[in-house]
Formats: structure tokens, C-alpha cells, sequence
């Protein structure tokens, strides 16, 4: 049998026709020879695909190697999960130029057309060959060119490139691949056949990149079609359901509960020699209990405690309800309460509560004893009125005074403290008294409430007066529990400062103000700091002057204030109430269920999760119970917000609860979190989504699970919300009275920490890395991850200007003699009637954004790794992003280099993030990705089309020449209408890790 071979080995492609209407395509290749068919990989969204992939065909016949040809088709994937193909073009080889191995390089062929009709264009680069080499195998061939899915039944992974497991991807390339027009680079070629990947080192190559292929689609989102409340919900419409139950929780999948409310007792015998009964009530099914708090010398206590089972985890049918009396070494049994589950009625909302009964004790035989107890027990779901406050007896143990399940396996809903910004000016200070007369103070200033500190600079005081004028900024939050405190200090010499007075000042005594009215100064008499009274009275007899601060202190509520990142602010109203609009809509949350979450910890021998979830929007904090023991918690509750402003993002966040075991040292560790912008969602769809919970660990991006949502926003009026875009973002003292980029940042690191602190002392507490979780707060720190993935966001923006370029050079070549000709044509046409210049530019960018109406994103934008730069970082970085900051290394030069690089470099990230951010929201005029924005925008350009059709260009030039150039008196300080609608719109740091 002969060994002669073929080896293909397809290097690349090179300027592919975009197929999927936003200027990308996902191509791949199949080859054809002698009956054997192979396909390469699927590349996402590139028109530059680079694959590195070899391929052996067995050659039946080596005298008849002549005759046969090989054809190498390039295909457009349309669909995500099976292959569905659009043609980009072919190339045909004949026989006669397959050469040996050692002559064959990378030649790079112009793709042809199928037919006349085929609009193909780019090149294939391929390095064709002919072997003998016993060592190398033949590849496996595509037996059938339709089947694309390969399901695993560990994994559940999605292929969606090949059914055979030796195809698979090579690694990735940043997405900026030069193009090498030909030039061969000497590489070893690749080969997959079935005998090398016997071999001790292919199975694990071939499983890393075949791991690494099915990456798309593992952090894909996945829709679905629960049913929930109000029916089954299919492409975001609810197509059935039952009325009743889709007034409340119609987001969320129907739970039943078993409710017992204990409310009290009566009449309870005494149990201890002195007469006296420490009682409380024990509620038990199966293997799950719930404990009262226990009332002391009482035969008639209250508890008015609510438990609920899951009817999924009750398998007894049995309710026991048993009164116990409190001992120091064993608790007595005071009676008992038996109920039959089948005899338990059903409750839906909106029925009236259940009344409680009176039932009498029992004691272990059953016969009827002293003491009575008032219960009320029913059947429910989550939408009973009696659900956030019951204690949920998922563990075997649930209690109600002070344990594991009271505090944190109960859902809970937090409110952020108002924060206020608090500006201090700093005038002058008078009539200044210091110990040495033989030298002018160095004086400045220090202003500190609570831990945030700002000092003045320094002034000299050559007559006992200074002056400064200087405006400071801190963050206080309601209720005002700190002052503001002002020091005088003298600096006396190097690192030694000398106190020379101080004043206090409670916050709720300062002026307030929601506009930029001036407020008017006072003086405050300084407080000498003296640290025993003999100095104090020597002091007061000594002074015979008093030294005054000038100062002009108020709360700006006029400012919204920062505590999440710029990016994804989910409330943007601000302090002052009475400057706050009525919402323009609602949006509902379903945190339905996760799914394959990561083990967190061990616990008999066995890796666990107590998963529990947090949403945030505006002020609002919402977090689930505590799902103890299961890799996929049923969570099944809904919350909602008003909403104020389209631009703002929902964040939702899984983390494992660290803290049953009382442990106050030991931090939540973080799942996942999601990011949703409102503006993105469709009004009064129905969005049922499984996103995947992606994290960035010092090994790389890991998927830790899956967090199944549904998500509803509904317009209370849509004028409203179209009118929303043609105002301010923020409010408008950010406009009138702007802070600096380094103020604003500063002052949100305090918000941060004074939103954390507040929320810790809640009961039970969301605890600090939660919050900063949450928030961002450490997204300034200086990552080479990041930055990458700015740089290429910058450079996608800019591949419009390069493609239009390119292609008005291939005018220029007469490359496509139709297309030329037609420009030719529109070019004297235009020429001729200027007049019809800018109607035709408004008129086709109405026709774009009709046209990608059919192309618009049907999912919100979640996570990508690709665009994170997180699938190719390297080691190096990922050490680098995940070290302390300041750096831990030991050479103390280096940590301040390193330091001052990371600190400038984070600067530089956040300032290319937002130039890209500005050319991603132009993109985003015409892609439906905001589908009320794009409306506005396509009404905008179809008036425009007409007013500019009918208004003479000469009049319209003089005109925007007139109001470009208008008197400073006609400008207004807030930004234009134009410019608000510009800052609403998406960009992609929605889908940022």
C-alpha cells in the first residue's frame, strides 16, 4: 500500500467580503480532495482569519496524482451552534502543482467566484505538498458536511467546528494580524492524525485547543424558555400562563413553601423544681427544624415567628411542632403539636392571610396535657406577603436568636446612605498666636472629616494673618454622624508640625444648596489644643486675643455622587430630592436559578457552595438567601426599581457566603458577576437569559457557572423616555461647577468606602468586598490586560476610516470596474448639484440603520473575552494585574518605579478606554444596539433628508457659520441637545470584564 500523501496545511485569509451585515463574517475552510472532505475551525468575527492548520489526505491512486484536483472553499458560519454556511469564495488546484515538502511554501490565492452572480473577494494563503513519510498519518475526514455539534456529557461544551476531535483550533493571535503577502515563514507543519494523538504528548495538545475552540461558546449567552409565573415565556413574550399568578412574581418559577407561623402560647405547665418555664418551640419535618428564641420565666410568651420548608426537600408527611423548656444541660420536653401535611391548605395570593388556631399540647403518647399553642400553617409560593420575613430552614438546623440561618440565609433589601458632597472654602485666618517670636508660622491647613484628610498649602504668616482661598471637597452621608474638624498647624521643620488651633463643625448645622448661589462666609473662633487644664487657664490668662478662621462651608446637593465607575453608574439623579424627575419606567429582576457553579469549599470530603446573590441599581441593594450545600441553587425571587434614566446598568453579582460559620474574618468569596444597561432592553420584552459567570484568576479567565435571570423593563411613558436623551447626563452643577478628573475620583474611592462601611452594619451585614465587588472601586489600578484591550477597541473603531479608505483605493485601481464607474457617475452628479450632498449622506444613513435593523442584537451585552483580551494574556501579565499594589517585589527602587508606572499607565488605559468609548457610541447611531436611540437618530436623518432637500446650501452654510461663531451672550454653560443624545448611547464597556 502506498504512503504517498497530501498535506495542506491552510496558513490564512486575507481581506474577506463581510457576509453578516456589521462589517465581519465567520469564516472557515473546507478542503476536497479525492473524496475526503475536511473543515477548519470557525473564526468569530474576523475578515483576517489566521489558522496554522494541517491536514493529510490519502492519495488512492500516486499515478492518477496528476488528474485529481484540490478545491479549498471558504464559508461564512451564520449560525452560532450548527454549521450554516454562506459562500466567500473558492480556490481550484490542479494536480500538476503539487510539489515536495521541502520546495512548497505559503502562496496566497486570489478567491474565486462560484457563478457570475457570486460577489466574492480576499485571498486564501496555502501551502500545498506531497509526502512519503511512514511517520505521518492520515487525518479523520468529514464524514458528513452538516453535522456541526459535538456535545460532551461532562462538560456540556458546544462545538460548533468539527465532529472530529482531531480538527481543532490553533492558538490565538491578536486580532491586528499583518498580513505577510506570501512570504513563506519556516514552520514545522502541524499534523492530527489518529495514530500521533496515541501518543503520550498529542492527547493533551489536542484537548488544551479543543478546550480553547469551545471557549465561544461556552461564555456565549444562551436564551431560554422557562416558565415562570406568568407562563412560559418564548423569545421574550409570555405566550400562556395563568392570570391570577402573573399579578405578582411573574418573573420567577413558582416555589411552594410549607409556612408554620408560631405565633404564641398559653397556659404552659411549669417544668423546673422552682416553678419557673423557660419555653420556646421547635418546628420540625423530616430532617429540618427551626428553633424560636426562648423566652425566660414566662408560661405565656409571643414569638409571631414565621418558617418555611421547601415542599422539594420535605419527604415526611408530618409536621411536629414541640414546646421545649430551656436547661443548662438537657432541654425538657414540655408538648407537642402534630399536623398531617395532606390536611394543609393552600394559600394563593391574593387571599386573605390564614388566621391562626389555638391548638392543644400533647405529650409522646398523644393524649391531651396543660398548655395551648396558636399556629397557622399553610401551603405557598415566594410571592406570599409572608416570605421576606420568614426564616428559611434549609439546613438542619434554623434558628431564630442569633444562629447561622437567622442572619445569612434570609433575603434581605439594603438602601445606600444618601452621600452629599461637602465643600469647604478656606479664606484667610486672623490674628494667629504662636510660641516663637523670632520667626514667621509656616501655616496651612488641615480639613478632615472622618478618615479623609485635605490639607491647604502652605502660607506664610508675616503680620498673624494668612490667606488661602482654596476649595476642598469631602463626602458625607446621612444621617451625619462625624464633624468637620480644622486644624491650624505650624510646620516647625521637617516632619515636625506644631498645632496652633482647631475647629469643629457638626455637618447638620451647614448650609445646604442644590444650585451654585453663593454662600455667604463666617468666622469661627479656633479652639486652642491644650492637653491638660493648668495649660488651659495659663493659656486664657496669657492670649488676650482670639484667632478667627474664615471659612464658607455647605453641602452641594446639586452634584450627583460617584460611588460605582463612571461606566456602569446605575443612578445618575442628584442629592437634592427636590431636583429629581419622575421616573420613566420600571424594571423587574428574576433571579431564577444557577447552574454547574465551581466548588468553593469542602465540607465532608465533598466541594460546595452556599451561593446567595446581589443586584444593585440606583440605591437599592437587593440580596437573596442563602442557598446552603448545591452547586445549583433554586433562588426564584424578584425584585424591582424604578427607573430614572436609560443610561444606567443593572449589576448582578454570586458570591459564596463565607460567614456561617460566625467566621468575621473570612471574606465572601466572589462567583461572577453580570452587567445590564437599560438602555439595551427592549420595552415590555420579557429577556430569560443564562449568562455565564466569567472571572479573571492569576491562571486566567475561568468560567465559575452559569446564572440563569429574567429581566423585564416597562416605559411608563415613552415621550418621556425619548425626551430623556436630549437632556444632561449628569446634573447640572457638573456642568456649571465641573470637578476634576482627580477629584472625582478621589471623592469615589470615599463614597465607596462610606456606602461599605454603612452597609456592614446592617443585619445581615453586605460585607466590604461585596460593595467594592460591586462597584468597581479598584478598575483604576493598572492592568496590561486592560490596556491591550483599549488599544484594539481603539483600533475596531478605526477600521471603518481604514476599509473606506482601502476601498475608495480600489476605486482609484479599478479593481471592480462597475463599482468605479458608478462612483464616477455619483461623482459628477454630486459635483453638478451640491445641494444633494448631505440629503444623500442622511438619506443613506437612514437606509443603513433600516438596513441593520434585521441584523440587531437580540441579546444584551454580556462578558466577552475577546474583547477582554483575557483568552491570549500571558503569565507575565496576569502577575502583574493581580499583584498588590504597591507591588510586594523586595527591591524598594524597583517597587517605586513599578508603582509610578502602574499609577500613569492606569491613566493613560482610562483616557484610550474613553476615546474608544466616544467612537463606539458613533458606531452605535445606526446598529439598534439602543433601539429607542437609533430611532430617534433614523427619524432625525429622515427629516434632515428633507429639510436639507429644500433648504439652499449656501443659506445652510452661512447659518451653522453663524451659529458656530455666536456671541458668547447666546451660548448656554449646559451642553447642547446633540451632545446629551451622543453621551446616552451604548458603548462596549457593557461587555468588559
Amino acid at each position: 500500500m502506498s504512503n504517498l500523501k497530501l498535506g495542506v496545511e491552510v496558513a490564512s485569509a486575507h481581506d474577506l467580503m463581510a457576509k453578516d451585515g456589521q462589517g465581519s463574517a465567520s469564516p472557515y475552510a473546507e478542503l476536497h480532495f479525492d473524496h475526503q472532505k475536511f473543515r477548519t475551525t470557525v473564526k468569530e468575527k474576523d475578515l483576517n482569519p489566521y489558522w496554522n492548520e494541517t491536514f493529510y489526505f490519502n492519495v488512492s491512486d500516486p499515478k492518477n496524482l496528476a488528474n485529481l484536483t484540490l478545491d479549498a472553499y471558504v464559508y461564512n458560519n451564520t449560525k452560532g451552534g450548527n454549521i450554516s454556511k454562506s459562500f466567500m469564495g473558492k480556490v481550484h488546484i490542479n494536480g500538476t502543482s503539487f510539489v515536495p515538502y521541502s520546495d512548497a511554501v505559503v502562496f496566497h490565492y486570489p478567491l474565486e467566484k462560484r457563478s457570475i452572480f457570486s460577489r466574492v473577494k480576499g485571498e486564501l494563503g496555502l501551502k500545498v505538498f506531497v509526502t512519503d513519510n511512514p511517520s505521518i498519518r492520515s487525518s479523520n475526514p468529514l464524514p458528513n458536511m452538516d453535522t456541526g455539534r459535538t456535545e460532551s456529557k461532562d462538560s456540556r461544551r458546544t462545538f460548533n467546528h468539527l465532529p472530529n476531535s482531531n480538527f481543532v483550533q490553533q492558538p490565538q493571535f491578536p486580532q491586528q494580524q499583518p498580513y505577510m503577502g506570501g512570504i513563506n515563514q519556516p514552520q514545522q507543519p502541524y499534523a492530527y492524525g489518529v495514530d500521533q494523538m496515541q501518543s503520550q504528548s498529542q492527547p493533551k495538545i489536542t484537548r488544551m485547543y479543543s478546550e480553547a475552540s469551545s471557549q465561544p461558546m461556552e461564555y456565549a449567552l444562551k436564551e431560554t424558555s422557562p416558565f415562570l409565573g406568568g407562563g412560559q415565556v418564548i423569545r421574550g413574550r409570555v405566550v400562556s400562563g395563568d392570570n391570577r399568578r402573573a399579578s405578582t412574581y411573574d418573573l420567577v418559577e413558582p416555589m411552594q413553601f410549607l409556612f408554620v407561623r408560631v405565633v404564641k402560647a398559653q397556659d404552659l405547665p411549669n417544668m423546673d423544681v422552682t416553678g419557673s418555664l423557660d419555653p420556646y418551640v421547635e418546628v420540625r419535618v423530616g430532617n429540618y427544624k427551626g428553633v424560636t428564641q426562648h423566652f425566660s420565666k414566662t408560661s405565656n410568651p409571643e414569638w409571631n415567628t414565621v418558617f418555611a420548608f421547601s415542599k422539594e426537600r420535605m419527604q415526611a408527611t408530618i409536621l411536629d411542632v414541640v414546646v421545649k423548656d430551656k436547661d443548662m444541660l438537657k432541654d425538657d420536653f414540655v408538648g407537642i403539636v402534630r399536623v398531617n401535611l395532606h390536611d394543609i391548605p393552600t394559600r394563593v395570593p391574593p387571599d386573605s392571610p390564614l388566621a391562626p388556631e389555638w391548638y392543644r399540647l400533647e405529650d409522646k403518647k398523644g393524649e391531651k396535657k396543660k398548655g395551648e399553642l396558636m399556629l397557622a400553617v399553610w401551603i405557598g409560593t415566594q410571592a406570599d406577603e409572608a416570605f421576606p420575613d420568614a426564616f428559611l430552614a434549609d439546613s438542619a438546623m434554623s434558628s431564630v436568636d442569633g444562629s447561622v440561618s437567622s442572619m445569612f440565609t434570609r433575603s434581605k433589601v439594603y438602601h445606600s446612605p444618601r452621600l452629599w458632597y461637602v465643600r469647604v472654602n478656606v479664606i484667610e485666618v486672623q490674628d494667629l498666636v504662636w510660641d516663637e517670636k523670632s520667626r514667621f508660622p509656616d501655616v496651612y491647613v488641615k480639613a478632615q472629616i472622618n478618615n479623609q484628610v485635605i490639607r491647604t498649602r502652605p502660607v506664610q504668616a508675616r503680620n498673624a494673618n494668612a490667606l488661602w482661598n482654596e476649595d476642598m471637597m469631602f463626602v458625607a452621608a446621612e444621617p451625619f454622624e462625624d464633624h468637620l474638624v480644622l486644624t491650624i498647624e505650624d510646620r516647625v521643620g521637617p516632619g515636625k508640625d506644631e498645632s496652633l488651633g482647631k475647629v469643629f463643625i457638626p455637618l447638620n448645622t451647614v448650609d445646604r444648596r442644590a444650585d451654585d448661589r453663593l454662600i455667604h462666609s463666617r468666622w469661627f473662633n479656633l479652639q486652642h489644643p491644650y492637653d491638660h487644664e493648668i495649660d488651659e487657664k495659663k493659656h486664657k490668662k496669657d492670649h488676650k486675643f482670639a484667632t478667627r478662621l474664615h471659612l464658607r462651608v455647605c453641602l452641594d446637593g446639586g452634584y450627583h455622587v460617584l460611588d460605582e465607575s463612571t461606566q456602569y453608574s446605575s443612578d445618575l439623579r442628584p442629592t437634592a430630592k427636590q431636583l429629581w424627575k419622575p421616573s420613566i419606567g420600571l424594571l423587574e429582576l428574576g433571579i431564577l436559578n444557577a447552574s454547574a457553579l465551581h466548588p468553593m469549599k469542602t465540607r465532608q470530603g465533598k466541594g460546595t457552595t452556599d451561593a446567595y446573590c446581589v443586584a444593585k441599581y440606583g440605591h437599592k441593594w437587593v440580596r437573596t438567601r442563602t442557598v446552603m450545600d448545591s452547586l445549583v441553587p433554586r433562588f426564584n425571587e424578584q425584585y424591582t426599581w424604578e427607573v430614572y434614566d436609560p443610561s444606567t446598568v443593572l449589576t448582578v453579582g454570586v458570591f459564596d457566603n463565607a460567614q456561617l460559620n460566625n467566621d468575621s474574618n473570612t471574606k465572601d468569596v466572589r462567583v461572577g458577576k453580570i452587567r445590564i444597561r437599560i438602555s439595551t432592553l427592549e420595552t415590555g420584552r420579557v429577556y430569560t437569559h443564562s449568562y455565564p459567570l466569567l472571572v479573571l484568576h492569576p491562571t486566567g479567565v475561568k468560567k465559575m457557572g452559569e446564572l440563569h435571570l429574567a429581566i423585564r423593563f416597562s416605559s411608563t411613558s415613552m415621550m418621556n423616555m425619548m425626551y430623556t436623551y436630549s437632556k444632561p447626563l449628569l446634573p447640572k452643577m457638573h456642568y456649571v461647577r465641573p470637578l476634576t478628573v482627580g477629584q472625582l475620583e478621589t471623592l469615589r474611592h470615599q463614597a465607596v468606602a462610606i456606602v461599605a462601611a454603612r452597609l456592614s452594619r446592617a443585619e445581615p451585614p453586605l460585607r466590604r468586598e461585596i460593595v467594592e465587588y460591586m462597584t468597581d472601586a479598584n478598575s483604576h489600578l493598572w492592568s496590561m490586560r486592560r490596556s491591550k484591550a483599549n488599544f484594539f477597541r481603539l483600533m475596531s473603531v478605526f477600521n471603518g476610516v481604514f476599509t473606506a479608505s482601502k476601498w475608495f483605493g480600489e476605486v482609484c485601481l479599478w479593481k471592480n470596474q462597475i463599482t468605479t464607474i458608478l462612483v464616477h457617475i455619483l461623482f459628477v452628479m454630486l459635483v453638478s448639484f451640491p445641494e444633494l450632498i448631505l440629503p444623500t449622506i442622511f438619506l443613506y444613513m437612514f437606509l443603513i440603520g433600516l438596513w441593520n435593523y434585521w441584523f440587531r442584537a437580540q441579546y444584551p451585552p454580556h462578558m466577552n473575552t475577546r474583547l477582554s483580551y483575557a483568552d491570549s494574556v500571558t503569565p507575565d501579565e496576569l502577575d502583574e494585574e493581580f499583584d498588590t499594589f504597591p507591588t510586594s517585589r523586595s527591591n524598594e527602587h524597583v517597587r517605586h518605579r513599578y508603582d509610578r508606572l502602574r499609577s500613569v499607565a492606569g491613566r493613560i488605559q482610562s483616557v484610550v478606554g474613553d476615546i474608544a468609548s466616544q467612537g463606539e457610541r458613533l458606531q452605535g447611531l445606526l446598529s439598534w444596539r439602543d433601539p429607542r436611540a437609533t430611532l430617534i437618530f433614523m427619524i432625525f436623518c429622515l427629516v434632515a433628508a428633507f429639510v436639507l432637500y429644500v433648504t439652499p446650501f449656501q443659506v445652510l452654510v452661512i447659518l451653522v457659520g453663524f451659529y458656530v461663531m455666536r456671541h458668547p451672550r447666546l451660548r448656554h454653560r449646559l451642553p447642547s441637545a446633540p451632545l446629551n443624545f451622543f453621551r446616552r448611547l451604548p458603548a462596549r464597556t457593557d461587555s468588559m470584564l
